[in-house]
């Protein structure tokens, strides 16, 4: 297969009052992945709009964009097709209102078997590890997570 299409992807950072990073466990078409909060880009849409619609739609929380942290600088086929080049962004995000949400300590805990669940949780950010993370650039922004952690 020749890679024909990009699939462009937003994600958020948010770090809350604890120093804890949310992070979301999700079954995809039957692949558990833990990942950071966000999604893909629609047409037409600007990917600060993007993140904004995807943490509504996720978590029922809006959110504002503090600054941009990383984008992708390499090539990255996607994990769920192959005719795809993987772009995905990241941002440091805050909410706007007491954030509210349901999350979990247990790793991939879903109360379903169905081809798509989610899941909440926050891990500290003294301990975040590239191993926190499923997909490379998910890898590669835990690592650089950590690295920024390490001078503050």
């Amino acid at each position: 297969m020749q890679i024909n299409k990009f699939n462009i992807r937003v994600y958020g950072i948010l770090i809350n009052e604890k120093d804890q990073l949310l992070i979301t466990d999700e079954l995809i078409k039957g692949q558990k992945i833990t990942k950071f909060p966000g999604g893909g880009l629609e047409f037409g849409e600007g990917t600060i709009d993007c993140i904004k619609r995807e943490f509504i739609e996720e978590t029922n929380n809006e959110i504002d964009v503090v600054e941009h942290f990383y984008t992708t600088d390499f090539f990255q086929e996607s994990a769920y097709n192959k005719e795809h080049q993987m772009l995905s962004i990241y941002y440091f995000v805050k909410p706007l209102s007491v954030f509210e949400i349901t999350t979990t300590e247990k790793i991939f805990d879903f109360t379903n078997d169905t081809q798509y669940a989610q899941t909440f949780r926050w891990i500290n950010m003294v301990d975040i590890s590239e191993n926190d993370f499923t997909l490379p650039i998910d890898k590669i922004v835990g690592k650089r997570l950590k690295k920024i952690r390490k001078r503050q």
